[in-house]
């Protein structure tokens, strides 16, 4: 194999490989942070997804448009409720954060991508909730809330890497 051969294949290894240590520190206090919070993002959205599924209607203690919400047409795409998708966002995000807690680094990427569409839906149903529908739901607000701070934990994670390199 000669020189160019083995400097590629190493830089191919670099890019797939798994640090050999796990990421202590702040990294990995935001990477386990992410981890936990969409562990809550996820209850929340099975618990929705359920309730959507067998017709239930979610207890709203504090805002009560949830009904108006959850039962409007903006609440499902084709027939599959849209918490649904955001229990897979969220078990995704799950998945990464936990993988890059333990040195994957393609994860880490595939993190931040996860997390910034979740960004973005989430804008999208804020939206919907503020400007369309003028009510609002807790349990779509606790999502909302959960993924700001997941993006504020890849913004983190982004500038603290800058810093480091």
């Amino acid at each position: 194999m000669s020189a160019r051969q083995r400097k590629a294949l190493t830089i191919k290894e670099e890019k797939h490989a798994v640090d050999p240590r796990p990421f202590g520190g702040l990294r990995g206090l935001l990477y386990g942070a992410a981890a936990l919070l969409a562990l809550l993002g996820l209850a929340d959205a099975v618990y929705l997804t359920i309730n959507h599924l067998t017709g239930q209607s979610a207890r709203c203690t504090v805002t009560g448009g949830c009904n108006e919400v959850l039962g409007s047409t903006y609440a499902s795409v084709g027939g599959f409720p849209i918490a649904a998708l955001g229990a897979l966002a969220y078990f995704a995000a799950f998945s990464l954060a936990t993988l890059a807690l333990f040195g994957y680094r393609q994860a880490q990427t595939l993190f931040a991508i996860i997390v910034g569409l979740m960004f973005l839906t989430t804008l999208w149903l804020l939206f919907v909730q503020a400007f369309i529908l003028h009510k609002y739901c807790e349990y779509c607000l606790f999502s909302a809330a959960i993924t700001l701070l997941l993006s504020g934990i890849v913004v983190a994670l982004r500038y603290q890497s800058k810093a480091a390199g």
